[in-house]
């Protein structure tokens, strides 16, 4: 892809988007497959930059996969047991929080020596409050560079026990530790230091582990209790649902300049929070209906909100462009977590959306946000970051063209984005 996209102005959105599959859910799954007892097939498969990341180091620690020619299909031979390689290791992980954090937790149950880093980005995001965690189990975990940020070396140790977790940053930090705790020595006690961020995202990771035959108690989300010595066993077939964070980008450009979109492999009982990201452009005004495995969405006369969007970061951001096209101000509050993710979003959303003409105020946790009066063309940085540039392409349902610098960062999660996007565009 070019390193620069010029988007032209779109007049309709209309059409089908068959969703790709969950990156969320992929690279959870293939990390419980490939600990798991017996063979998963997992259909619906997401082969992404994030889910390659995964894959890649899975590998080295001779996990065998099979993925079909098209990449939606991969089958996932299990070991029965945590991960462990008897040879010092470097891995490298690009910017993949989630194959950071959960391998971190996954790689201190084994007496390995590894050293997990990533690229520059990934150097500048926290993973303290997994760290500490890990070594109030007894984990052995040392700092490579920045205290506080990866790169990490790990070194085993982990036990299980009573251990206390900060949750206010990060839900990917307990996320590791509920997929690790399982297999510890120790009974664990997880308690959780703060308010908790993205609790869908829990419970997305409850779901799963269940699927591998574990149960994990969980108490008003305050406290987290997990029987030790436990093997995950395959479900056998396991079809992973369309990502709800991509559909998110279809059902607002329907809500902007339909036309009607519908998106396939999602429905009511996702298992994904972003679901929800259909519930607030209700509330703006679009039209919005469901059945078996769809969503489907028509434009409506759209108003501003003042929202918590804390249970859907990433899809929020999807509504700061929606935002734009709406009558009045939009105010999307606690939201502090952005900051913490491929870019400090909060920042880069605020100099963005500025560029194309919006008046915006950056709080620490919110942001406010003013729609243009006219709309102006500009060139976007999208900051290497996949949802900027999947979000500021919406603003070709302007009047105006926008110009995306580094369009190939959606390669993160949604490698073929802007043919999609073309598919419905008219």
């Amino acid at each position: 892809m070019e390193s620069i996209l010029t988007l032209n102005p779109i007049s309709l959105i209309n059409g089908i988007i068959h969703l790709p599959g969950s990156k969320s859910i992929s690279n959870r799954i293939l990390l419980l497959s490939a600990m798991s007892q017996g063979t998963t097939c997992l259909k619906n498969f997401l082969l992404s930059d994030d889910t390659q990341h995964m894959i890649n180091a899975l590998k080295i620690f001779g996990i065998n996969f099979v993925l079909s020619e098209n990449n939606t299909f991969c089958k996932v031979e299990g070991k029965s047991e945590p991960l462990y390689v008897n040879k010092r290791i470097s891995l490298f992980l690009g910017n993949s929080g989630t194959s950071m954090r959960f391998l971190a937790a996954i790689l201190s149950l084994s007496n390995n020596d590894v050293l997990l880093t990533g690229d520059k980005r990934m150097k500048e995001r926290p993973i303290e409050h997994l760290v500490n965690a890990l070594r109030k189990g007894g984990a052995n975990i040392q700092y490579s560079e920045k205290e506080g940020c990866p790169p990490i070396y790990v070194k085993g140790g982990f036990l299980g026990g009573n251990i206390t977790i900060n949750g206010s940053i990060s839900s990917q930090f307990l996320t590791a530790l509920l997929i690790a705790s399982p297999l510890a020595i120790l009974d664990s006690k997880i308690i959780i230091k703060g308010k908790l961020v993205s609790k869908p995202y829990i419970d997305m990771t409850l779901q799963l582990i269940s699927q591998f035959g574990i149960d994990i108690v969980n108490d008003s989300y305050n406290c987290f209790y997990v029987q030790g010595r436990q093997k995950y066993k395959s479900p056998g077939n396991y079809l992973i649902e369309g990502d709800a964070s991509s559909a998110s980008y279809f059902l607002a450009a329907a809500a902007i300049k339909g036309g009607t979109v519908c998106v396939t492999g999602i429905d009511s009982n996702s298992i994904q929070g972003d679901y929800k990201f259909s519930e607030v452009l209700k509330n703006m005004g679009a039209f919005i209906t469901t059945g078996k495995n769809f969503v489907c969405c028509r434009r409506g006369d759209l108003h501003g909100i003042d929202m918590d969007l804390n249970d859907i970061p990433d899809a929020a951001m999807t509504i700061a462009i929606v935002a734009l096209f709406s009558t009045g101000d939009t105010v999307i509050r606690n939201i502090y977590n952005w900051r913490v993710k491929e870019t400090d979003r909060l920042s880069a959303m605020s100099v963005e959306l500025r560029k194309v003409g919006a008046i915006v105020e950056e709080g620490n946790d919110y942001i406010h946000i003013s729609p243009p009066k006219k709309f102006l063309h500009a060139n976007i940085n999208t900051y290497n970051d996949h949802r900027m540039a999947m979000c500021f392409s919406l603003i070709a349902l302007s009047n105006s063209k926008v110009t995306l610098l580094n369009p190939s960062c959606v390669n993160k999660t949604f490698p073929n984005y802007f043919k999609k996007l073309k598919h419905v565009s008219f």
